[in-house]
C-alpha cells in the first residue's frame, strides 16, 4: 500500500475526520433541502476563532524550555550544569547555571510578552461584532460564534470576518469592490461577483426566504483558487446549479470599498479560512555560521569530555598506589547569516531588474506600424493627433482590420475603470479634459488600453454585463460580454467572447507570440512575426491578437462546453484548459504590440558589482528569449565580447538533446581547463566569457528522468556547463521550473549558498526553495516580499545589502565565534593543567566569584561592541571595490584551518599562562616577609594575565576604533581591576568564609608579580602580531593590500595638504578667464583607492574626498574642483 496513502489515512482518523472527503456540503442558513432533493447530512465545522498564539498558560514552560534547549549551545551549557549539580565538584553549579538561567529566563519573558500580546490580539479579533440574519432579522453576536452556513452581512470598510460566498449587494448589478492589502499587499480594488440567481436578493427577508446548499472543496490555503457550486432551490423540483469560482469567494482579512453592503454566506471559518491557513510557519533556514559554530560546540564538547575523562582515570590511578597522599582541595566553592555567503543570485527580470512600468511604443496591424504621437528631435510632431504611420497607409481594406484590432484590444482585458461619483453615465472622452483612471492587475493591459485611447479608441467601463469604448467618432459602442477565458501562465494568452449591437459574435484572443501563432490559420503571419522578433531584439514586450467570428450554434456549443467544465468538483482546472485548448483555435491573426518596460535605476551597475564580488548572477524570466536577452544585455549581464550558448527547443529539434549537450560542453570546457569554479565565477577578461540561454521545455526534458529511470547525467552535464559560464538566462521559465533552477544549483556537489529576489506571486517558489530569499516590494502586490527573508523597494539596494552589510557581518560574527571558542579555552586549559599539580582532587584554579564572572563581566562587552561596530575598511571602499567580498566567500573565515589556528593559538597561551607563572614563582620568596604565593595567589595571577590577554588580543583585531571601543575595551580591564580590589579588600559581610581576602592586594605588592603579568601577556601576544606581520607582507588579502593602501594615501595626503598650504598664493595670482594647464583629483570606480578624508581649501576650491591626477588642455573644463598648477 502507499505509505503517503496510509500517512493521509492516519492523520485525518487523529483528526477526528472518519468520513473524510474532498469536498463539504454547506447549508445555506442552516436550511434543509427540500424534501426528495438529497439527503440531510449534517456536518461538524470548527468556530470562528482565530489562534495566532503559539503557547498556552498550561504549555509554556515545557514547550519554551524544549524550543530553546534544542539549541546546542543552550543545551551544551545545560549538560555542564547537570553534571555540575549531580557529581561532586568543587566548582558550585552556580558558575554554570547562574549564566544559563539568566538566558533561558530573558528570551522565556521575551517569548511569552510577544505571545501575550497575540492572545490579546486574538481576543480583540475574535470579541468584534459581527451581524448576521436569523429568522429574517439582522441579529449582533461575536465573531468567534460564527458558524458555517450563517448568512453575514458586511458593510462598506467592514472587514470580512470569515470566508464568505458572495451572495447580493447593494450594487444593482451585483459586484462589489474588495482590497486585499491585508493578505497579499495588493491595495488595487478588486470586483467580485454575486452568484447569478442571488444577486437580486436585497433586503433580509428575501435573504431568509433563500433555499440552496453549496458543493466546494476542503480548505487549503491558496488564495486565488476555489473550485464550488451552488444548488438554488426555487418552485421547480430540480435545482439550478452554478459554478463558484475565486470572482465569488470573499476571503476573510479584506475589505469592503465602495459599496454599501454585502450579504454572504459563510463556508470557511476560524483557522480552515485561507487566511489562518496561511498562517503556517515555515521551515527554519540555519545559515552556514550557525553551522560552523555547532560543528565547533560539538568538537569542544568531545574535547570537555575527553579532558573529564582522563582527569577521572588519572585519579583513580593516583589513589590506588599505596603511600599516595590524599587528593587535596579546599572546601567546595560557589560556582539572522546567510547573505554573507552568496555564490548564486536567481533573479526575476520584469519588475525586478526592470521597473514593471509599461509604457505602449507601437503596434502592427497585417505588417503596418503604427505609433502614437510619432517624435522627432524631442519634439511631438503637430500633426501627431491620433494615429502616426511610419510607413505606409494600409488602403480601405486594411481599415477594417485595424478598427477590428484596436476594438479588440479595448474588449480583451479585466481592467476596471476607477469610480467617481460626481460623474454618472459613460466616462469621459478626450474631449472632455479628463482621461481614464485604469486599474489592473497586469501593468501590460493598462499600458495597452491607455496606448489603444491614443490612437483614437478609449475603454469606458463595464456597465450590467456590457463593455463600453468610444470610437475615433466620439460614438460609444456597447458590446455584450459573454465569457472571459481567463489567462494563466500556462497557456499564455486570455480570450474574451462579446456580442455587438448588430448581434454579431467575437472571440478575440490575445497572447504570447508561441501561444497565439500556433493557433492561427489566416493572417499576414510573417510579416508580423519579423516585427515582433525586431522588437523582442530591442528589448520590447510582445503580444500578439487575433480573433474570430462565431456563429450562434457554435457558441452555444462552448457554452455548454464551458459550463460543464465549470461545475466540475475535481479537477476542474484541468477541464477547464482542455475546454480552453478546443475553443481558442482556428483564429485569424491581427497584428501585435510592443511596449517597453524600462530597466531600473543602477541595475546595471548592481549586477556589474556582483559579478566583480565572485557571484553568480542568473535570471529566470517567463518571457520570451530575445526580449529577455536584450534586457541581459542592458543590464550588463551579457557583455559584447561574451559568446551566447543556446540550449533552446529550437536547438534540441535539430539534435538530440544528448549530442547538444556534449556539444556545449566541449566548447566551455575547450577554454576553461583546469581553471575551477572560483577562477569562474566573476567577469574574465583573459579567457572567453560564455552565457547560457535555456528555455522551460529545455530544462523540462533536462530533469526528465530517462529510459533507464536515471537523469543525474544529464543534470550533471548541464550543471558543468553552467559552473563554466559567465551569467545563465532562462526563459519561458514557470513557477516551478523556477523553483527546480534554484534546488538543482542548491543541491549540487558544492553546495552553494543561494539567493533568490523577485517581486510577484509567481517568484515566491524559488524565494522559498532559497537559502535566502528576498521580495522586492513592487507594483505586483507583496506575496513575494510576504514569503521572503528580507524586503527590498529597489534592485540596486542588493548591492549594499550583499558587499556591504552582509560582508561586515560575516567579518563581525567570524571574530565573534573564533573568539569565544579562543578566550573559553584560554580559560580552561590551565583548569585542566592544574588538575596535573593538585592530584586530580578537582580543586579549582579560580575564585567562584571569577568563574562566574568571567564569560558574564570582564570578557562580554568588548567583543559584543565589536560585533557591532566592526569596520575594517570603510563602507565607499566595499562598494568602489567589489572585489573584496571574494576573502569572504565559501565560508572562509569559518573554515576548519582558522579554527585550528584559534584554538592552538588559546592552547599556546593558555600554556603561557600556566607554566609561566608557575616557573617563575616555583619555590621562590617574593614577599618582604618571607611569604611564598598560595594557590589562590597563583590561580589570581594567572587569571589577571589571562583577562588582560585575550582583550588586548580583541583589541589587536580591532580596525574601526571610535569613543565607544577605549571606553569599553580599558574600561571593561579598570573594571576587572575595581572588582579584584573590592572583593579582596572589604570583608563582606553575607559571606560565612572570605579566602580572596589581601589576595589581589598583596599580589600587586610584589614587583616579581608586576613583571610576571607584563611578560607574560607580551610572550602570549607575540605569536599573533608575528602571524599578522608575516602576513601581510608576504601574502596580503585584498582586504589588507587596500588597508595598507588607505594608510598610505592618507599620509601623501596630508604631506601634499601641508605642502600645498604652505605654497599657495594670493587670490589675486590667478586671473579669472586665464588659461593654464590644469590638474584634477578624480578616482574612477574602476579603480583600487581609498576613501581620503578632504583637506583644506585649495584656491577657494574644496578637494573631493576620492581623486587621481588627470591632466587636460589649456582652458578645458572639468566637472570636479581644479588645482591650478600656477598655484603649486
Amino acid at each position: 500500500m502507499d505509505c503517503s496513502l496510509v500517512r493521509t489515512l492516519v492523520q485525518r482518523y487523529c483528526a477526528g475526520e472518519e468520513n473524510w472527503v474532498d469536498s463539504r456540503t454547506i447549508y445555506v442558513g442552516h436550511k434543509e433541502p427540500p424534501p426528495g432533493a438529497e439527503a440531510y447530512i449534517p456536518q461538524r465545522y470548527p468556530d470562528n476563532r482565530i489562534v495566532s498564539s503559539k503557547y498556552t498558560f498550561w504549555n509554556f514552560i515545557p514547550k519554551n524550555l524544549f524550543e530553546q534547549f534544542r539549541r546546542i549551545a543552550n543545551f551544551y551549557f545545560l549538560i555542564i550544569f547537570l553534571v555540575q549539580l549531580i557529581i561532586d565538584t568543587p566548582t558550585s553549579p552556580v558558575t554554570s547555571g547562574l549564566p544559563l538561567f539568566f538566558v533561558i529566563t530573558v528570551t522565556a519573558i521575551k517569548q511569552g510578552y510577544e505571545d501575550w500580546l497575540r492572545h490579546k490580539a486574538d481576543n480583540a479579533m475574535n470579541q468584534c461584532p459581527v451581524h448576521f440574519i436569523q429568522h429574517g432579522k439582522l441579529v449582533r453576536k461575536q465573531s468567534r460564534k460564527l458558524r458555517v452556513g450563517d448568512i453575514v452581512m458586511v458593510k462598506e470598510d467592514e472587514t470580512f470576518p470569515c470566508d464568505l460566498i458572495f451572495l447580493s449587494s447593494s450594487r444593482g448589478d451585483g459586484t462589489c469592490h474588495v482590497t486585499t492589502a491585508s493578505l497579499d499587499g495588493e491595495s488595487s480594488h478588486k470586483t467580485h461577483y454575486a452568484v447569478q440567481d442571488t444577486k437580486g436578493f436585497h433586503t433580509e427577508e428575501d435573504i431568509d426566504g433563500l433555499h440552496a446548499t453549496i458543493e466546494c472543496e476542503q480548505p487549503q490555503p491558496d488564495l486565488y483558487k476555489f473550485v464550488g457550486r451552488i444548488n438554488v432551490y426555487n418552485d421547480q423540483n430540480d435545482p439550478v446549479v452554478r459554478p463558484l469560482g475565486s470572482e465569488n469567494l470573499l476571503l476573510r482579512g479584506a475589505t469592503l470599498k465602495n459599496t454599501e453592503k454585502i450579504f454572504g454566506v459563510a463556508i470557511y471559518t476560524g483557522m480552515e479560512t485561507k487566511m489562518a491557513l496561511n498562517y503556517q510557519s515555515k521551515s527554519q533556514k540555519r545559515s552556514a555560521v550557525e553551522k560552523s559554530m555547532n560543528v565547533f560546540l560539538i568538537v569542544y564538547l568531545c574535547i570537555l569530555i575527553s579532558k573529564a575523562l582522563i582527569n577521572t582515570v588519572l585519579k583513580y590511578v593516583w589513589q590506588s598506589e599505596p603511600f599516595r597522599d590524599e587528593p587535596w582541595y579546599n572546601q567546595k566553592t560557589e560556582a539572522e547569516r546567510q547573505r554573507n555567503l552568496v555564490e548564486y543570485i536567481f533573479t526575476d527580470k520584469t519588475g525586478t531588474l526592470t521597473e514593471n512600468n509599461m509604457e505602449f511604443k507601437e503596434c502592427c496591424i497585417d505588417g503596418h506600424v503604427y505609433v502614437p504621437h510619432v517624435i522627432c528631435n524631442g519634439q511631438v510632431l503637430p500633426s501627431a493627433t491620433g494615429i502616426d504611420m511610419i510607413d505606409s497607409s494600409p488602403g480601405v481594406s486594411g481599415r477594417e482590420r485595424e478598427e477590428l484590432f484596436f476594438r479588440a484590444l479595448c474588449l480583451c482585458h479585466t481592467i476596471q475603470v476607477k469610480d467617481d461619483d460626481d460623474v454618472d453615465g459613460p466616462r469621459k472622452s478626450p474631449d472632455s479634459g479628463k482621461s481614464c483612471v485604469y486599474i489592473s492587475s497586469s501593468p501590460d493591459e493598462v499600458a495597452l488600453v491607455e496606448g489603444i485611447q491614443r490612437l483614437g479608441f478609449t475603454y469606458l467601463r463595464l456597465k450590467d454585463n456590457y463593455m463600453e469604448i468610444l470610437n475615433r467618432e466620439n460614438d460609444i459602442e456597447r458590446f455584450e460580454l459573454l465569457e472571459i477565458l481567463s489567462f494563466d501562465s500556462v497557456r499564455r494568452r486570455m480570450s474574451v467572447i462579446v456580442k455587438s449591437a448588430t448581434g454579431e459574435i467575437y472571440l478575440f484572443c490575445k497572447g504570447a507570440d508561441s501561444s497565439i501563432f500556433p493557433r492561427v490559420i489566416e493572417g499576414k503571419v510573417d510579416q508580423v512575426r519579423s516585427r515582433v522578433e525586431r522588437n523582442a531584439v530591442e528589448g520590447l514586450r510582445t503580444l500578439c491578437v487575433a480573433y474570430k467570428k462565431l456563429i450562434p450554434e457554435e457558441y452555444e456549443g462552448i457554452c455548454k462546453l464551458l459550463q460543464a467544465a465549470k461545475v466540475a468538483l475535481q479537477d476542474r482546472e484541468k477541464k477547464l484548459a482542455e475546454a480552453y485548448e478546443q475553443i481558442e483555435k482556428d483564429l485569424i491573426l491581427l497584428g501585435a504590440t510592443a511596449v517597453e518596460d524600462r530597466l531600473q535605476e543602477k541595475a546595471a551597475d548592481t549586477i556589474e558589482a556582483l559579478q566583480k564580488a565572485g557571484i553568480k548572477v542568473w535570471v529566470l524570466t517567463g518571457d520570451k528569449m530575445e526580449t529577455a536577452a536584450a534586457t541581459c544585455y542592458a543590464c550588463k549581464l551579457f557583455r559584447r565580447n561574451t559568446q551566447l550558448l543556446e540550449l533552446t527547443t529550437k536547438k534540441i529539434e535539430e539534435q538530440s538533446l544528448h549530442d547538444v549537450l556534449f556539444e556545449l560542453s566541449k566548447t566551455v570546457l575547450r577554454y576553461s581547463g583546469s581553471l575551477t569554479r572560483d577562477n569562474l565565477s566573476g567577469l574574465s577578461t583573459d579567457m572567453q566569457d560564455y552565457g547560457l540561454i535555456i528555455d522551460g521545455a529545455a530544462l523540462s526534458l533536462i530533469m526528465k528522468p530517462r529510459e533507464d529511470g536515471s537523469s543525474s547525467n544529464y543534470r550533471e552535464l548541464f550543471l558543468e556547463i553552467c559552473r563554466n559560464c559567465s551569467a545563465v538566462l532562462c526563459c519561458r521559465m514557470a513557477p516551478l521550473q523556477k523553483a527546480q533552477i534554484v534546488k538543482l544549483i542548491k543541491f549540487s556537489k558544492e553546495h552553494p549558498i543561494t539567493l533568490a529576489i523577485g517581486d510577484g506571486a509567481n517568484d515566491v517558489s524559488m524565494i522559498l526553495e532559497a537559502h535566502v530569499g528576498i521580495g522586492v516590494i513592487g507594483k505586483e502586490g507583496r506575496q513575494a516580499a510576504r514569503n521572503s527573508d528580507y524586503a527590498i523597494p529597489k534592485f540596486k539596494h542588493l548591492k549594499k545589502m550583499l558587499l556591504v552589510h552582509g560582508h561586515f557581518y560575516y567579518i563581525r560574527i567570524s571574530e565573534l565565534v573564533q573568539y569565544f571558542f579562543y578566550k573559553n579555552v584560554c580559560f580552561i586549559f590551565p583548569q585542566f593543567l592544574y588538575q596535573f599539580f593538585c592530584g586530580f582532587s578537582q580543586q579549582t584554579l579560580y575564585d567562584t566569584a571569577y568563574l562566574t564572572l568571567y564569560n558574564i563581566s570582564f570578557t562580554s562587552l568588548p567583543i559584543l561592541l565589536y560585533s557591532l561596530m566592526e569596520q575594517h575598511v570603510s563602507i565607499d571602499t566595499l562598494k568602489r571595490d567589489p572585489s573584496l567580498y571574494r576573502d569572504i566567500a565559501k565560508n572562509a573565515l569559518l573554515r576548519w584551518r582558522v579554527f585550528i589556528y584559534w584554538t592552538f593559538l588559546g592552547v599556546f597561551d593558555a600554556l603561557v599562562f600556566f607554566f609561566g607563572a608557575y616557573f617563575m614563582f616555583e619555590n621562590t620568596t617574593v614577599t618582604s616577609n618571607g611569604q611564598i604565593f598560595g594557590n589562590w595567589t597563583f590561580g589570581t595571577l594567572v587569571f589577571t594575565v589571562m583577562v588582560f590577554t585575550v582583550t588586548l588580543k580583541l583589541a589587536l583585531d580591532t580596525h574601526y576604533w571610535t569613543w565607544i571601543n577605549h571606553f569599553v575595551i580599558w574600561g571593561s580591564l579598570l573594571f576587572y581591576i575595581v572588582f579584584s580590589l573590592l572583593w579582596g579588600g572589604i570583608i563582606w559581610p553575607f559571606l560565612s568564609y572570605q579566602r580572596m581576602y589581601y589576595v589581589f592586594i598583596q599580589m600587586l605588592s610584589s614587583g616579581p608579580a608586576w613583571l610576571a603579568i607584563i611578560l607574560l601577556i607580551t610572550v602570549s601576544l607575540l605569536p599573533d602580531v608575528l602571524k599578522k606581520v608575516l602576513c601581510r607582507q608576504l601574502w596580503p588579502s585584498a582586504t589588507e593590500r587596500v588597508q595598507s593602501t588607505r594608510t598610505q594615501s592618507q599620509d601623501h595626503l596630508l604631506e601634499v595638504s601641508r605642502f600645498v598650504s604652505l605654497h599657495s598664493p594670493s587670490p589675486s595670482a590667478t586671473r579669472p578667464g586665464s588659461c593654464s594647464k590644469q590638474v584634477t583629483l578624480t578616482c574612477p570606480e574602476s579603480k583600487e583607492c581609498s576613501v581620503l578624508p578632504p583637506i583644506v581649501n585649495v584656491s577657494n576650491n574644496r578637494c573631493h574626498p576620492s581623486w587621481r591626477p588627470c591632466y587636460r588642455g589649456p582652458c578645458e573644463e572639468t566637472d570636479g574642483e581644479q588645482i591650478t598648477s600656477s598655484s603649486l
